[in-house]
């Protein structure tokens, strides 16, 4: 089955761990996996990969794509750099495109006023309030969030990220969105026959 790409935003001082889940089982779930530069010029992630950019960031369009994934780097917080991205974001949620932000991605989108009027997380509630954004009420303590489009994670939860893209997107559900969740997150090898069996 063929899908709309997902978008994966890539920046210098990319925090390589967070996307990791999500990008490799939407690719195995037939979704194409398109990275989105500042421009076509390569970047360089904390881990020191070097990564070229499938697309320069303008040229990214909501209706081309199932789901913009912003993922945390330093400079989300040490400068404006970053914020072209948050405001594709809103353009994605205007249009009704799911976005799905964790760590840094937050604060862009905090920045933003993207969330001050929808349920989130993020590492921890006063991150986010330094801000200055609108939205303090609205945060939440949990793992990941999702509140219509929109998926918000901390940097120590890939994983759980991953679980609500998934959920959003229908790439697994039920029992087995549980399972994907218990295998990788607890290491519950009971989990992977309940995998196994759905592959079946």
């Amino acid at each position: 089955m063929s899908h709309q790409p997902v978008h994966l935003a890539v920046y210098n001082t990319l925090a390589d761990w967070e996307p990791g889940h999500a990008t490799a089982h939407l690719a195995r779930a037939g979704y194409p996996i398109r990275t989105v530069g500042p421009t076509r010029d390569p970047v360089t992630s904390i881990g020191g990969l070097r990564i070229q950019p499938d697309l320069v960031l303008d040229d990214v369009r909501p209706e081309d794509s199932s789901l913009l994934i912003l993922p945390g780097a330093d400079l989300w917080d040490t400068s404006d750099d970053l914020a072209p991205f948050a405001r594709k974001a809103r353009e994605f949620l205007d249009a009704g495109v799911p976005v799905a932000a964790i760590c840094g991605g937050t604060a862009g989108l905090a920045r933003e006023g993207l969330l001050d009027d929808r349920d989130h997380t993020s590492a921890v509630s006063f991150y986010l309030a330094a801000t200055g954004y609108k939205g303090g009420d609205r945060y939440v303590d949990a793992d990941a969030v999702t509140d219509g489009n929109l998926v918000t994670a901390g940097p120590t939860e890939p994983v759980a990220f991953a679980r609500e893209i998934f959920r959003l997107l229908g790439v697994y559900e039920g029992e087995v969105l549980d399972a994907w969740y218990r295998l990788f997150h607890d290491s519950d090898a009971e989990a992977y026959a309940v995998l196994q069996e759905a592959a079946e």
